[in-house]
């Protein structure tokens, strides 16, 4: 069964969320399929966190089961996390 991953991540126009970058990186290089979905507004953005209780973007999900954001992503790939302190 191929590995696949769903990657929601934040792409305006002005900015571009260097968290998702790292997370698309990080599970192409682990070999997954990718269904990669844009945020290009800040509704967009908003509703998405909204609809997901969630506080930050990326948001990944593997096998349909939501993983998190980056640092979640990591430690699902038994990669060190950085102690933000």
């Amino acid at each position: 069964m191929p590995k696949t991953a769903t990657l929601h991540r934040m792409v305006l126009d002005d900015h571009i969320c260097p968290w998702g970058l790292k997370a698309r990186h990080l599970l192409l290089s682990h070999g997954y399929a990718l269904d990669e979905h844009l945020l290009t507004s800040r509704e967009a953005v908003d509703a998405f966190k909204e609809e997901h209780g969630v506080k930050t973007t990326p948001q990944i999900w593997i096998n349909g089961e939501r993983i998190g954001g980056h640092d979640d992503l990591l430690r699902f790939l038994g990669k060190p996390v950085r102690d933000p302190a």
